[in-house]
């Protein structure tokens, strides 16, 4: 028996305000959509790998989600590690630095963590 990884879930608050700050962000676009009455499912990827991060707005629920102490996070690797940390410093997301790891975190308008990672080579 063998599994893959598939998708990663987040609930976002504004669909629309989550959607345009991945593709700004990160570079990542709509595959595609599932509307319900009561939710949205989105689906994003990076066009690269079959991984997809999956947004889902929950049309009852306009607070803000309780993330806990925000420990988690997903990671995304870059290439260009230089212009990835001057358009997040642009956008005003960086919310954490790791110098000597060499790493950095940005938060998405609800406040979940990604972590940015130079490729090495």
């Amino acid at each position: 028996m063998e599994f893959h990884i598939a998708h990663c879930n987040i609930n976002v608050t504004d669909l629309e305000k989550s959607i345009a700050f991945y593709e700004k962000a990160l570079g990542l676009k709509v595959v595609s959509k599932k509307e319900t009455p009561d939710f949205t499912l989105c689906y994003l990827s990076d066009g690269k790998t079959p991984f997809e991060l999956e947004l889902t707005w929950l049309k009852d629920h306009p607070q803000p989600y309780d993330l806990g102490e925000n420990e988690s996070h997903i990671a995304f690797v870059t290439e260009d590690f230089d212009a990835a940390y001057a358009l997040h410093q642009e956008m005003g997301c960086i919310c954490f630095e790791n110098k000597d790891m060499g790493i950095y975190f940005i938060h998405d308008p609800d406040d979940y963590w990604l972590e940015i990672v130079p490729q090495h080579k």
